[in-house]
């Protein structure tokens, strides 16, 4: 999917747990299919899991940012109804992958890719309340400080250029360029929040229509009080997403934020991925088509 991606295997996993968690020996490592982009993720018996980020790069930054990662998780546990993984340990490089990675809870679910949640009232409801949650946690005044997504719409407009240059024999890009130029200029007034960050289908459990869980939670920060709202154009049909906004209250402002939140979300995808990950072009298009119909 990216330029140099690491590969890891499950015999160089088996091998790293059993060096470093002599514990988890007689548990077995399974590979878990996911159509995530970060991480290769394998989970260790049924209660733990192995994320191994799937890019190279310098070893004490890559601990920083998995520290980040399991400080932030740590921070959501519990603040929420909706079970999040919570992290065990950071794991140390070793033969076969010479870089540090992260061991943590494994949760149990189907995601949101492969149980489709859309139609679902009570699924919205669910949505509603977690990003209700997510907000009501105190940002201690921290602001963003990202360079992605959460800050300020304008600042991707380069980026947006290159989606549309690479998109042209995928998609309408005349009507996405004419749709862009009216969302990016949407006003903010409202202070940041904390926020997931990254609400994808990939990172939304399911279970019987119902939200089950939340994972890859490194992200969570403050940010842009619509940046979670691309959920909802990701996951949700119409009618559900009238019960969401409700439930949370949205003005319009904050809601088309949010579609153009998701909006710069799914333009990236669709050619990025469209032969590397499939899954991720398909969930982009779909997106774009939500976003289209209003």
């Amino acid at each position: 999917m990216h330029a140099n991606q690491l590969m890891v295997s499950p015999e160089t996993v088996r091998a790293l747990v059993d060096e470093q968690f002599p514990e988890w020996r007689d548990l077995p490592v399974r590979r878990v299919a996911a159509q995530g982009t970060v991480n290769a993720v394998f989970r260790v018996g049924d209660r733990f899991a192995a994320r191994f980020p799937l890019q190279p790069g310098d070893v004490d930054t890559l601990r920083r940012l998995l520290e980040s990662e399991a400080e932030a998780a740590r921070e959501l546990v519990g603040r929420t109804r909706f079970p999040t993984p919570e992290p065990v340990a950071i794991g140390e490089p070793g033969p076969g992958y010479p870089f540090p990675w992260l061991a943590q809870t494994w949760l149990p679910g189907v995601v949101a890719t492969d149980e489709d949640p859309g139609g679902s009232e009570a699924f919205a409801h669910d949505l509603a309340d977690l990003i209700g949650d997510l907000r009501a946690v105190d940002t201690r005044g921290r602001t963003f400080a990202g360079h992605g997504r959460g800050g300020d719409l304008t600042s991707h407009d380069e980026w947006m250029e290159t989606c549309f240059s690479n998109s042209e024999r995928l998609l309408d890009v005349g009507r996405l360029r004419r749709m862009w130029k009216g969302l990016r200029s949407l006003p903010r007034d409202a202070a940041d929040v904390m926020t997931h960050g990254d609400l994808i289908p990939g990172n939304v459990l399911v279970s019987g229509g119902r939200l089950a869980g939340i994972v890859d939670v490194g992200g969570f920060g403050p940010a842009d009080p619509a940046l979670d709202l691309v959920s909802v154009w990701h996951l949700l049909d119409a009618g559900p997403r009238r019960a969401f906004r409700e439930d949370l209250g949205c003005d319009e402002v904050e809601w088309e934020r949010g579609k153009a939140w998701a909006f710069v979300q799914a333009m990236g995808v669709v050619w990025y991925y469209v032969e590397s990950n499939p899954v991720m072009s398909r969930m982009g298009r779909r997106t774009l088509e939500r976003i289209l119909a209003g």
